[in-house]
């Protein structure tokens, strides 16, 4: 019965493939301890069927896709607020993040004769315990042989647990406080007091908060569209959009508080909210989207799971969800006129992301001199990612549209990371147990000293530098890479900060690591 498997596997190597990848997402749903490896542990699966069957792997070249894919994913999402990290601490953060990288490097290099392992071995103990698919492919290349992925094996279980327990120790030593997350939108409506008598709605959008819209008015027990010219009266009503601060400020200085006196009236005006799915839009700042000819005030936008002011310069992406004030009797009007087709939610323009990684694959190629002679280049993982993280911080560029909706950018992600994971680890099945059997304690030990090196230069540095504890578990996640630990460093402190720091620093990181390792092995 097993050798009929074995050779039905070994006859389809596809069937193998997404066998290790269906297997793996199961067992990567399972907690331990509150940690699970998602799609990680295709790694596993992948690494038993190779085992068993070794003549199962599929083409390399159906791997190399699925790395093109999650690093051009990532890019594209990450893209902003990398360059945005530019400014500000995020240079901090990123050097203290480089200086952990190398020095875990280092230490992968300097086991590797003592311990009787590869040098290519070590690379991918350095890409392991860094949780690295993109610099475990540019160990592949340069090393030739299967070696970096028995090293990125081993490890990789460290990579993901290491930098979570040691997290959670430092929080339960330090035992930090934050204040409970706010919304990032509140709607509130206020009635004006005497103080903004014959002011008009232009006067008083001037002197409110700058975040902060004037959505409508109630003037005669009637709803309208805050109209620039609209004078104000005591007792007049406005309805306000902006950040919970902003509009506690407003009530401070115009009036006071009274839900529900325009939003029980839906007579003349309603709140209409719709998807944002036809191309015309996609890419384009809300001032200069075309609006109906009726009257129609755009409140927000909820992207995701995340409510956002709708600003002037905001720019509008496939899926995006538009919430607006328009008179009753046109919501459907307005539906048309912006699409409202949920599919936007998993639309993906080909022709942008085919350019993008195309030009990612050129920028790829380029050789780069190195001093003494050498060279290296950023390869089909480094080139589609340096791309995708300008064409994300770009957003259009003439007729292309290069954003990807939230959600058909997880897809494009799990799916490529998947697919790479997936080929690799049944191509290195069999190597992989000869070579822990041979070497297993050894390499096992080198495993945890690279990741440990890594996450405590991070978590003690930072401290003694006095970088905020929440963006101090960012930029640990960020220099590790795996998304289970930015999830647990979101439990350990529950602000937005550490999604930002994993944001400032993992495309940064791997970059580095993709150039280490080609230095390291070239």
């Amino acid at each position: 019965m097993l050798d009929i498997v074995r050779t039905l596997l070994e006859a389809s190597p596809l069937l193998a493939l997404f066998l290790a990848i269906a297997t793996g997402y199961a067992i990567g749903q399972i907690s331990f301890a509150g940690v699970s490896f998602g799609a990680g542990a295709v790694l596993f699966t992948g690494l038993i069927i190779g085992a068993f069957a070794p003549k199962a792997a599929p083409p390399g070249m159906v791997g190399t896709i699925g790395l093109v894919m999650f690093v051009y994913g990532v890019g594209i999402q990450y893209g902003p607020q990398f360059f945005a990290s530019l400014r500000g601490p995020g240079i901090k953060y990123i050097a203290l993040a480089t200086v952990a990288v190398v020095a875990s490097l280092l230490v992968a290099v300097s086991l590797a004769a003592p311990l009787g392992i590869s040098m290519a071995t070590a690379a991918g103990l350095f890409a392991g315990s860094g949780t690295s698919t993109p610099t475990l492919q540019a160990a592949l290349t340069v090393a030739g042989n299967q070696d970096p992925v028995v090293g990125y094996s081993v490890s990789y279980p460290f990579g993901v647990i290491g930098p979570i327990v040691l997290m959670t120790i430092m929080a339960a030593w330090l035992k930090p406080t934050f204040k409970a997350p706010s919304q990032n939108v509140r709607i509130a409506e206020l009635t004006l007091e005497s103080n903004c008598e014959d002011r008009t709605v232009e006067d008083i959008s001037a002197v409110l908060p700058s975040d902060i819209k004037i959505v409508a008015v109630r003037q005669q027990h009637m709803n309208a569209p805050a109209r620039a010219e609209t004078v104000l009266h005591e007792g007049d009503g406005l309805l306000l959009v902006g950040s919970p601060t902003s509009i506690e400020q407003a009530k401070a200085t115009m009036g006071h508080e009274d839900p529900g006196r325009i939003s029980r009236d839906r007579a003349n005006f309603d709140v209409a909210r719709v998807y944002i799915s036809k191309a015309a839009f996609i890419g384009r700042n809300v001032r200069e989207i075309p609006l109906p000819e009726f009257p129609i005030i755009i409140s927000h936008i909820r992207r995701g799971d995340v409510d956002i002011i709708a600003s002037p310069d905001l720019t509008i992406e496939f899926g995006d969800m538009l919430v607006a004030a328009v008179p009753t009797d046109r919501k459907a009007e307005v539906q048309r006129h912006f699409g409202d087709s949920v599919k936007g939610n998993a639309e993906l323009s080909f022709v942008s992301i085919g350019v993008g990684i195309a030009l990612g694959l050129l920028l790829g190629m380029i050789p780069v001199p190195l001093p003494g002679g050498g060279t290296f280049s950023l390869g089909v993982a480094g080139g589609p990612l340096v791309m995708a993280l300008i064409l994300g911080w770009l957003g259009r560029t003439g007729p292309l549209g290069w954003k990807i909706p939230v959600v058909a950018n997880l897809v494009l992600r799990n799916l490529g990371l998947s697919v790479f994971i997936g080929t690799v680890a049944i191509g290195a099945g069999s190597p992989f147990v000869q070579s822990v059997a041979t070497n297993g304690i050894q390499i096992l030990l080198a495993g945890a000293a690279v990741l440990f090196t890594l996450v405590l230069i991070v978590l003690v540095a930072g401290y003694f530098l006095r970088i905020p504890f929440d963006d101090l578990l960012g930029v640990c996640a960020g220099s590790t890479g795996n998304p289970a630990i930015v999830v647990a460093a979101g439990r350990l402190a529950p602000t937005e900060r550490t999604d930002i720091g994993y944001a400032i620093c993992f495309p940064s990181m791997t970059i580095v690591k993709i150039i280490a390792v080609q230095v390291l092995l070239g």
